[in-house]
């Protein structure tokens, strides 16, 4: 499980203006299983991305398709645990079922 945190890097009125085709990333990583969690930090300088994927190398791939990454908008921290402990909710997300 990774936790990805945004820091943008430009102004407030720049990442509205570039949030469509954000959007469109984000729920492309939704559909297929790999993005179960985000939203905006308060305040709002940055996002989190609560994300499953089978390494760090490909949580890089899909970071690397982000339009905030593209257009160096954003500044990604790439965090990876493993939950050893979990309510009974947070346990039905397994990474190995999740994303097949």
């Amino acid at each position: 499980m990774f936790i990805i945190e945004l820091t943008y890097t430009v102004s407030p009125a720049e990442i509205d203006s570039a949030l469509a085709p954000h959007m469109v990333y984000l729920e492309k990583y939704y559909e297929s299983g790999h993005f179960f969690a985000s939203g905006r930090k308060e305040p709002r300088d940055g996002g989190v991305i609560l994300a499953l994927a089978s390494s760090r190398a490909e949580i890089e791939k899909i970071i690397a398709e982000d339009p905030f990454y593209q257009n160096k908008m954003a500044d990604y921290r790439i965090i990876e645990f493993k939950a050893t402990r979990k309510t009974k909710k947070f346990a039905m997300i397994d990474a190995d079922d999740y994303l097949h």
